[in-house]
């Protein structure tokens, strides 16, 4: 790790990510999703707080008009596995009824917040829905889920960066790296 930041130290020594191989995959998502969206009334929506770095690069390399909006789910609280209940903490700010929907999310692995999340929009009448996640983990699903972008399949570890935190820390490393268990485990 070139990059000594002090946060660093609560690392497995190497990284899983680096900001290089991020940027790189979002900028293939991107463009995947501008082909596959071309033309059509594209509204992305943004899980806060930990997709907000992921869907600020993403929606810049999409190359279509859209409109965004944002919503604050929570499953997991200050915990480190989801509770299984699933909470709207900010709903959307306009409608999106008769609209084609991308979820942005920063990582999926019990599937559960998604897919309450994918059946409520659906009930509220989004033409279509579409996931893009940065990060699955497809060995802790819970429930069945289809993604339709995945920036990289991870192995079932506990990781931070790039907007994904532990007890709100560690989202600003620009990097992604496997949280020591000491660090989660107090």
């Amino acid at each position: 790790m070139d990059d000594k930041r002090l946060m660093y130290a609560d690392l497995k020594e190497d990284l899983l990510l680096t900001r290089e191989q991020i940027a790189e995959r979002v900028r293939e998502i991107g463009k995947q999703i501008t082909e596959d969206f071309r033309g059509r009334d594209l509204t992305v929506i943004c899980i806060l707080k930990g997709a907000v770095v992921f869907f600020v690069d993403l929606v810049r390399e999409i190359d279509l008009p859209m409109t965004m909006d944002f919503m604050a789910i929570s499953s997991y609280g200050s915990a480190t596995k989801t509770s299984g209940v699933v909470r709207i903490l900010k709903d959307l700010d306009k409608p999106v009824n008769g609209r084609d929907v991308l979820i942005i999310e920063d990582i999926v692995d019990s599937g559960m917040t998604l897919s309450f999340l994918r059946e409520n929009l659906l009930s509220r009448g989004a033409a279509s829905l579409h996931i893009a996640t940065l990060l699955d983990k497809p060995e802790r699903r819970r429930v069945p889920l289809h993604v339709d972008y995945c920036g990289f399949t991870i192995p079932d570890e506990f990781v931070v960066g790039y907007g994904l935190d532990y007890a709100e820390r560690y989202r600003n490393l620009p990097d992604i790296g496997i949280l020591r268990p000491e660090v989660y485990e107090k």
